[in-house]
């Protein structure tokens, strides 16, 4: 949450710290960069749209199994190593999937893509945080930017690139990456302080904890719709004549950017009035409305788009209250809680997108946002359930930094 006090320093950085938040936009745009080519990947590698849609699904499996053992790797060779070796496997498996002759051959290089994600998104913030000046305030802010930037740019440079060709996006993020690395060997001198090393176990033990078992839950519930949103949207878009590239680009840069202000801005302004459980209670119901909202306006093409902006500020709002919720819920320590909590997210996430598209397949375009708004009452139903083994989440007092790294995990869903 950005409530630093020293604000005024936070372009006052270190070379090594605008070096790791250049790759951390960078990283972000890996999100969103395959909404707008979607369509397009179906169409040229002659892909039915749930197969295409495993393209989110094994980088989020991925990323959400290797955020498991991120915290473990990491605290035993370094940050600074971390960070190089996911992205030098993001540099190769972005670059091999634009090289890609079939379907499934980008299915399984997003794979290792996903791999590199996890362990770089898992170091970057404490690498930041580590090199900054001006205090872990204005560092925190610096990686919500980065993270907002990221997430916002992602759809708009996949569409501006994939109206060219669908391997574009992929090759412009390997290069992109590439420059991240050979920035960060060259302006990233000092190693970051290395925490005391956590167990293999801790974040699969740290679920079985109350309060982070109901947020687990909540999330991966939350995550589905999630990418209900995300990844379907542009399918039922190209049957209402909107599938260029170019067009789903700019779209999706719209929910990018609602998104990154509303997490960044609306969240702490709400979560400063009212607990953070009754945000969420209030939230998610919003969310279910506009995904069913989209089920009945799905033949219309401003009324979807109308639905994916609206959702895209919803969103911003549950990602951060629900890291944070997360992180606050138990006295684990953050580093264990963030990895099991991103982990069982994005694993929720990676179930949505063939799912919704197959059940749009079967039952019709509406359906697939019907699904989307049951999950998300389910979250609701979750968080209402479970909120007394949530009220430590309620009255914690935040620390600036520790929050901070876990909205940034979080987010990064």
């Amino acid at each position: 949450m950005s409530t630093a006090h020293d604000t005024g320093s936070i372009l006052k950085q270190p070379k090594a710290v605008w070096a790791v938040a250049f790759a951390a936009v960078v990283s972000f745009m890996g999100i969103g960069l395959v909404d707008p080519i979607l369509p397009a990947i179906a169409r040229d590698l002659h892909a039915s749209p749930v197969e295409t849609q495993l393209l989110f699904t094994t980088y989020l499996a991925v990323t959400g199994l290797a955020m498991f053992f991120t915290s473990w790797l990491s605290t035993r060779i370094g940050a600074k190593r971390t960070l190089l070796i996911g992205l030098a496997v993001i540099v190769v498996f972005a670059a091999l999937a634009g090289l890609a002759g079939s379907v499934y051959g980008v299915i399984g290089f997003r794979a290792g893509w996903g791999l590199g994600n996890a362990l770089f998104i898992s170091t970057a913030l404490a690498t930041i945080v580590g090199a900054a000046s001006g205090g872990a305030a204005s560092a925190i802010i610096l990686y919500e930017a980065a993270l907002g930037l990221g997430i916002a740019i992602g759809p708009l440079l996949g569409g501006l690139l994939g109206s060219v060709s669908w391997k574009a996006p992929f090759f412009g993020t390997a290069g992109l990456m590439a420059i991240g690395f050979i920035a960060i060997v060259v302006m990233l001198q000092k190693e970051p302080e290395r925490p005391e090393p956590t167990k293999l176990s801790a974040p699969f033990k740290a679920l079985a904890t109350p309060g982070l078992g109901v947020m687990a839950g909540t999330a991966i519930f939350y995550n589905m719709g999630f990418f209900v949103l995300l990844a379907y949207t542009p399918f039922a878009l190209e049957a209402l004549g909107m599938g260029s590239a170019i067009t789903l680009g700019l779209i999706f840069f719209g929910w990018g950017v609602a998104l990154a202000v509303t997490s960044v801005w609306a969240a702490p302004w709400l979560t400063a009035r009212m607990r953070r459980t009754t945000v969420l209670r209030i939230v998610l119901p919003l969310l279910a409305v506009v995904l069913l909202g989209a089920a009945l306006l799905v033949n219309s093409v401003v009324g979807l788009i109308v639905c994916v902006i609206v959702g895209g500020l919803l969103l911003g709002i549950l990602n951060t209250v629900l890291t944070e919720c997360s992180m606050e819920a138990t006295d684990l320590p953050r580093p264990v809680a963030s990895s099991a909590y991103s982990g069982v997210r994005f694993i929720g996430g990676a179930i949505a997108p063939p799912l919704s598209t197959w059940i749009g397949a079967q039952f019709g375009g509406a359906w697939p946002f019907v699904f989307g708004a049951a999950v998300v009452v389910v979250a609701f139903l979750v968080v209402t359930i479970g909120r007394k083994a949530l009220v430590r989440a309620d009255a914690a007092e935040e620390h600036t930094e520790e929050v901070g790294e876990a909205i940034a995990l979080g987010d990064a869903a």
